[in-house]
C-alpha cells in the first residue's frame, strides 16, 4: 500500500548544511555596519543602560543611535543577550518604532533588531508576537524602501518558522499576498532569497497544515521559481513544494495540475545537495498520491533517476528514493513493469541487502508492496534479481514492525507461487537461504504479530503434509503433460 510520511517529517534534513533552518539570525559582517537608508555613528558600545534610555527618548536622532546599537548588539555576538534586552523593554518600543513612516531607517533598525528576537526560542518570539508586531510588520512589506519591506519579510519569516500558531497568526493578516506583491522582475536576488524562505515557512508545518485556500496563491510563483539559476531560490521553493504535497490526494492533484512535474523531475539530477533533498522529498509525496498522479512522474521519466538516486553515496538520499519507488510498487500492474523496465529491482535490492538500515527498511516496503500486486512473470524477475536471499536476510531484523514487512514478502511470494504451480520451486529457495530456520527462530519472538505470522508462513508452506503434498501434484503434473505430448499424434 501507499504510505504517506506519519514519522517526524523533518528526518532527512539531520546535518546543519543540508538543513533549512527554521529561523534565521541577520547578522552584522562588519562591526561599522550601518543602516543603508542613512549612515550614522553611535557610540563605539552603549550599554543595556544606555540604549533603554536612548530608546525612551523623544529625541528621534537618539532612538535611532539608541535602536541601532541595540540591532548591533542582537547582531553581532555570538550568545546575544535577548533576555536581557526583553527585559529592559526593548520590544514593545521597536514594535511603536515601525509605524515611523517619517523615518525609514529607525523602522529599518527596529525590524532589524525585531528580527532577532524573533529567531530565538519559542518564547522570545512571542513577546515580538504578543506586542503586536506582525500587523506592523505586514504593513511593512509596502514600504517603498526596499530594504525596510525585506527586514520585515525576514522578521515574519522568524514568527512563521516559530510553530504553527504564529505561521496562522502571519497568515491570517493576510501577510501570503503582501508577499507575493514583492516578487517582481526587479527584486534583487538578495531579497527574494528571503522572500522564497519566508514563504516555504509559511507553508510548513503539518499538524495542522495551513490553510491549503490561503496559501494555494503562491504556487504559480514557485512554479516559476523552480527555473531560478540561484540554489537558495531553488532549494525554498523546492521545500515549499514539499510541505504543499504532504497531504491528501486533491491537494497532491493541485500541484500536478500546475504542469511543474515535469521540472521536478529534471531537478531530480541536481548535484547541488541542498536542491536534491527537498526535490526528492517533493516527487516522493506526490508517489502517495493515486494512480494518475504517481504516472505523473513516471511519464515525466522520475523512474529513470529514481534508479540512480538508489545509488547515491548520501544514505539519506538512497532512503527516500526507496521510499519513493516503494510508493510506486504498491500501485497497479503496469506501474511494476516500469519499475522493472527501469532497471530499478538490481540497486533496489542491492540496497535491501547491503544498505544502511533506514534504507533497508524502505527496501523491504518497496519489494514487499512489489509482491502483493506482481504477477508471476513479474515475480519471476523479482526473484531473478536474488530478491528472496535479501528479503530473508531483513527476518534477522531487530525492529518488529520491518521483520513483519519482509515476512509479509515471503508470504506474498509463496502464495502467488502456489497458485501458478511454482511453490516447491520458491520455498527451496527460501530454504536453502536459511530462510526456515529464521521462520522457525521467530516463533520465539517476543511480539505476538511475529510468531503468529511466521507459525502461520511454515504450516502453509513447509510442513512436511504441505511439501509432501505439493511434490506429488508437482510430479503428477509433470506425468500428465508428458503422456499429452507423448500420445498427441500430428493430423
Amino acid at each position: 500500500m501507499r504510505r504517506r510520511r506519519n514519522e517526524v517529517s523533518i528526518e532527512l534534513r539531520k546535518s546543519k548544511k543540508d538543513e533549512q533552518l527554521l529561523k534565521r539570525r541577520n547578522i552584522s559582517m562588519k562591526d561599522e555596519q550601518a543602516s543603508p537608508l542613512q549612515e550614522i555613528n553611535p557610540k563605539a558600545i552603549m550599554s543595556i543602560e544606555e540604549i533603554t534610555a536612548g530608546m525612551a527618548s523623544s529625541d528621534e536622532n537618539v532612538q535611532l543611535i539608541a535602536t541601532q546599537a541595540a540591532r548591533k548588539t542582537l547582531s553581532r555576538e555570538k550568545n546575544p543577550p535577548i533576555d536581557m534586552l526583553i527585559n529592559s523593554g526593548l520590544v514593545p518600543r521597536c514594535i511603536e518604532f515601525l509605524s515611523k513612516n517619517n523615518c525609514p531607517s529607525l523602522q529599518f533598525e527596529a525590524a532589524w533588531a525585531l528580527t532577532n528576537i524573533a529567531s530565538g526560542t519559542s518564547e522570545q518570539t512571542m513577546t515580538v508576537v504578543k506586542g503586536g508586531a506582525i500587523p506592523r510588520l505586514v504593513s511593512l512589506l509596502q514600504s517603498p524602501h526596499p530594504d525596510v519591506a525585506e527586514q520585515a519579510v525576514w522578521a515574519l519569516g522568524n514568527i512563521a518558522g516559530d510553530g504553527v500558531e504564529t505561521r496562522d497568526m502571519v497568515l491570517g493578516c493576510n501577510a501570503m499576498n503582501a508577499i507575493l506583491e514583492l516578487i517582481t522582475p526587479d527584486v534583487s536576488v538578495a531579497f527574494l532569497r528571503n522572500i522564497v524562505w519566508t514563504l516555504s515557512n509559511l507553508c510548513r508545518n503539518k499538524n495542522p497544515p495551513p490553510d491549503f485556500g490561503t496559501v494555494k496563491p503562491c504556487l504559480p510563483f514557485l512554479c516559476k521559481l523552480l527555473h531560478s539559476d540561484d540554489q537558495d531560490i531553488l532549494a525554498d521553493s523546492c521545500w515549499a513544494l514539499s510541505y504543499l504535497t504532504d497531504g491528501p490526494n486533491d491537494k497532491i492533484q493541485t500541484i500536478v495540475e500546475t504542469g511543474i512535474v515535469s521540472r521536478l523531475v529534471e531537478l531530480l539530477a541536481s548535484s547541488e545537495l541542498t536542491v536534491l533533498t527537498p526535490v526528492l522529498r517533493t516527487v516522493g509525496n506526490i508517489v502517495t498520491g493515486n494512480d494518475f498522479q504517481t504516472d505523473s512522474i513516471i511519464n515525466a521519466g522520475g523512474l529513470s533517476q529514481l534508479c540512480l538516486l538508489l545509488q547515491h553515496p548520501r544514505n539519506n538520499i538512497v532512503k527516500e528514493a526507496a521510499w519513493a519507488v516503494s510508493n510506486i510498487t504498491a500501485g497497479n500492474g503496469a506501474q511494476i513493469e516500469s519499475v522493472i523496465n527501469a532497471g530499478i529491482l538490481p540497486p533496489l535490492i542491492h540496497v535491501l541487502a547491503k544498505g544502511d538500515f533506514r534504507s533497508q527498511k524502505e527496501a523491504a516496503w518497496a519489494i514487499t508492496n512489489f509482491t502483493s500486486g506482481c504477477n508471476m512473470d513479474q515475480l519471476s524477475v523479482l526473484i531473478s534479481n536474488k530478491a528472496i536471499p535479501a528479503l530473508c536476510a531483513v527476518l534477522d531484523c531487530k525492529e518488529w514492525k520491518t521483520v513483519m514487512v519482509a515476512l509479509d514478502g515471503l508470504h506474498n511470494m509463496l502464495q502467488n507461487a502456489e497458485k501458478a504451480g511454482q511453490m516447491i520451486a520458491v520455498a527451496t529457495m527460501i530454504e536453502e537461504c536459511g530462510g526456515v530456520e529464521k521462520l522457525e527462530l521467530l516463533q520465539q519472538h517476543e511480539t505476538p504479530e511475529v510468531y503468529r505470522k511466521s507459525l502461520s508462513i511454515i504450516e502453509a508452506f513447509f510442513s512436511e503434509e504441505v511439501t509432501s503434498l505439493s511434490l506429488s501434484l508437482s510430479l503428477s503434473l509433470s506425468l500428465s503433460l508428458s503422456l499429452i505430448f507423448t500420445n498427441t499424434r500430428p493430423g
